[in-house]
């Protein structure tokens, strides 16, 4: 009897083993799917858009749900500039990590006790972004990397930084540098000012918390900051 239960649960196991494996295949189908869609594509909804939606209307708040899909053809240079400067200056030379950064936080979360933060590039904040919730799970590490190294390796750079652009969550209910540069400066985003540019990109850490449109002390400092060093980077590998 006892072998005969075990045998039960010895077919079990290699049943659910399977079962895994076929959810991990069907996972990465989806995935590449939608990598190769998107890499031509544009995104039309991401998970976070959906969260905030259903935030709004679990809170009893006006839903809000502010994006305009835009070339990058037909964003202001400078905007780039600002965001590149602010969220991620390595990003036209790494390919999707950047491990000074990396080691730069581990190395303070050592040493002052201070949680890992500052490591994550466009890329990677473009991968979260376009597949996952904003809750942190150390789960979906894996798929994360493996969403990042496959639009390294399938989309331009300037691909990336234009479905980062348009996704990346602005303020409350606006998603996209279109959206932001109508709600906060009353214009497009072919005609944001270096200025205009600077002060977006200070908000990103927290765009719900600071507003481009009025900013605090600390978002004039940042901006100042940021527009300082921008125009180091230099031309974009697109930029003719």
């Amino acid at each position: 009897m006892a072998k005969k239960g075990g045998n039960k649960l010895s077919v079990l196991f290699k049943k659910l083993i399977r079962l895994v494996w076929l959810l991990i295949i069907l996972g990465f189908q989806v995935t590449m799917f939608f990598i190769i869609l998107y890499r031509v594509m544009p995104v039309p909804v991401t998970p976070l858009h959906l969260v905030r939606v259903y935030e709004q209307v679990r809170d009893g708040k006006p839903m809000k749900l502010s994006k305009d899909w835009t070339s990058i053809d037909y964003v202001s240079y400078k905007f780039c500039l600002a965001v590149i400067t602010s969220e991620d200056v390595k990003f036209i030379e790494h390919y999707g990590f950047d491990f000074e950064q990396i080691k730069k936080s581990i190395e303070r979360k050592l040493k002052r006790g201070k949680k890992l933060r500052g490591a994550s590039t466009i890329s990677q904040q473009t991968a979260k972004n376009l597949f996952f919730t904003p809750k942190r799970s150390w789960i979906r590490k894996v798929p994360e990397v493996f969403i990042t190294l496959s639009i390294e390796l399938l989309w331009t750079k300037k691909r990336i930084l234009e479905v980062y652009i348009n996704i990346i969550e602005m303020g409350n209910g606006i998603y996209g540098v279109e959206a932001a540069a109508r709600e906060y400066f009353n214009k497009p985003a072919s005609k944001l000012s270096s200025r205009e540019s600077a002060l977006i990109a200070a908000c990103l850490p927290n765009p719900r918390r600071w507003n481009a449109g009025k900013p605090s002390s600390y978002i004039n400092r940042k901006a100042q900051v940021i527009q300082r060093f921008m125009h180091n980077i230099g031309n974009l590998p697109w930029q003719d």
